[in-house]
């Protein structure tokens, strides 16, 4: 029973994370960007993240052009720059434009 106990409060305790991108905090990004968390999840589902953390300028422009219209449709005040923003505070290995 302790151990039931145990991994309940571990799991309540994990961040939620985009399922194709582990490392970035879902919910943190919602709430920065003004949206709810499962609207995040949903419009990041078919974005293809760089595995090596540094996509090429194709790969960035293809991903945000699935991403920040879906997430306009819930936010309309969500700009190009703004997305980058929020994503890069979260992003695991620090920002990724300079």
């Amino acid at each position: 029973m302790r151990y039931l106990i145990l991994a309940a409060v571990l799991f309540a305790a994990t961040p939620a994370l985009a399922d194709n991108d582990p490392n970035r905090p879902t919910d943190r990004i919602a709430a920065d960007l003004g949206i709810g968390e499962a609207v995040f999840i949903a419009c990041f589902k078919p974005v293809n993240p760089e595995p090596s953390k540094y996509p090429s300028g194709a790969q960035q422009r293809a991903n945000k052009a699935i991403l920040l219209p879906c997430l306009q449709q819930a936010n309309p005040a969500i700009t190009n720059d703004r997305l980058d923003a929020v994503m890069d505070k979260y992003r695991p290995e620090g920002a990724f434009r300079q």
